[in-house]
């Protein structure tokens, strides 16, 4: 959503989102000789390196067994039907798709993918694995049936995830729905703030997020940002999580609904509330999920003027009228087929499979389950970074938030491509 975060599990969020359009695999530049007393003898230069490429083509087995466990079933997909219980999500994956194909039409995107480093992952190449992969999800009557078309169609890239060996961690983000006010009140008194207009000119390093909004949130009259606020919270905690993930659908006071979305933010990186409160002992490993950092706020609220301003990044914010949260590439996010990625090495707008297990409701509550899933890489986050992060996008409300909180583990990322 041009998240700043969605880092939910140990670090308390991540997903809005900056990208970084930066091309990979430039070669280092060699220094000149330097010369040294002993005329025998020269300084070893170092050689030229190239960094290696985010992703490999996969020589994929055919004989894989059992099927389900294969790369390519999807079975949410086709979920549904006359007495077969909840619908599947066919149509929110098409639209989802529809929506990268937008963006391929964008000269953003021509721009993108003429420094992309992978020669043969090209635009044309993304566009028309999109058409293909966007038919046989109309066409298909079964997980099996749609499974084996792509896998005898399609080109499987691997991300060389954080051990060069495809190791990829997960985590996830949603969009949060709080109530909020237009104007500031005795119970609404923590705000949200638009882009200043001279934004682009302030000095760097830019102010902290103590010098703009006060160590508990509350500077006021006295804060560089007065009248710009854009909305009003009750709970400072909303308004932080805002922040984090980077939109919001909002209730507001007066009866109406809207939303908010990301404008833009300080030049800070991203710092874990969840992991500082674990270095300091004020909870345990295990609670380090974002249900059991929110706990221990709202068990310790006198502790949010010592630990949220640890996260120096600020986030500015534009009304955007109920419209869906939108990624880093500029187009609305999908609950469950859109994926954060670092935008400077995966190929923006393209399919992708993720392999990796996530919380899904249960007469238990949330149990995990292990699921291949197609999605659209749509958005990248300030802690997303290097070939071994994915970001899943969980969708709006409180059900996506709870399994949002406790999404997080290894898994591994694949992108599809037409075979030439």
């Amino acid at each position: 959503m041009r998240k700043t975060l969605g880092f939910l599990c140990l670090s308390f969020g991540i997903t809005l989102v900056h990208p970084v359009w930066s091309a990979v695999g430039q070669v280092t530049q060699q220094p000149s000789a330097i010369p040294i007393p002993v005329p025998t003898r020269q300084l070893e230069l170092p050689t030229q390196t190239q960094q290696p490429p985010p992703l490999k083509p996969l020589n994929l087995a055919y004989d894989c067994n059992p099927r389900r466990a294969c790369l390519g079933w999807d079975e949410q997909i086709f979920w549904g039907g006359k007495g077969k219980g909840k619908p599947g999500d066919r149509w929110t994956l098409i639209k989802s798709i529809d929506n990268s194909l937008r963006y391929l039409k964008s000269r953003k995107a021509v721009e993108v993918y003429q420094n992309y480093p992978i020669k043969e992952i090209t635009l044309d190449r993304v566009r028309r694995s999109l058409l293909r992969f966007r038919e046989l999800v109309r066409t298909s009557k079964s997980a099996a049936q749609l499974q084996a078309a792509v896998r005898r169609e399609f080109t499987f890239y691997k991300s060389v995830g954080n051990d060069g060996k495809g190791r990829v961690k997960f985590t996830a983000y949603y969009e949060p729905v709080y109530n909020a006010s237009r104007v500031r009140t005795s119970k609404y008194k923590y705000p949200l703030y638009s882009l200043p207009s001279d934004f682009k000119q302030w000095a760097t390093p830019h102010p902290t997020r103590v010098e703009l909004e006060g160590k508990d949130g509350l500077l006021g009259d006295k804060s560089p940002l007065r009248g710009l606020e854009l909305f009003w919270f009750r709970n400072r905690l909303d308004a932080y999580m805002i922040h984090i993930q980077g939109s919001s659908t909002l209730k507001l006071a007066d009866g109406t609904t809207t939303s908010v979305g990301y404008a833009g933010g300080t030049d800070y990186p991203w710092t874990s509330i969840g992991k500082e409160l674990i270095k300091d002992g004020k909870i345990s490993r295990n609670n380090g999920t974002m249900p059991g950092i929110l706990g221990f706020f709202r068990r310790n609220p006198v502790q949010m003027s010592n630990y949220l301003p640890r996260w120096e990044r600020f986030v500015f914010f534009k009304e955007t009228g109920g419209k869906p949260a939108s990624g880093s590439i500029g187009v609305p996010v999908s609950p469950e087929r859109s994926i954060a990625t670092d935008k400077s090495l995966m190929p923006p707008g393209a399919l992708a499979i993720v392999n990796a297990s996530f919380p899904y409701p249960s007469g238990r509550g949330l149990t995990y389950r292990r699921v291949n899933r197609f999605v659209l890489d749509q958005d990248t986050g300030s802690a997303i970074k290097g070939a071994g992060r994915v970001d899943y996008f969980m969708g709006t409300g409180k059900l996506a938030g709870d399994r949002a909180g406790i999404t997080g583990g290894n898994g591994s990322l694949y992108y599809l491509l037409l075979k030439r």
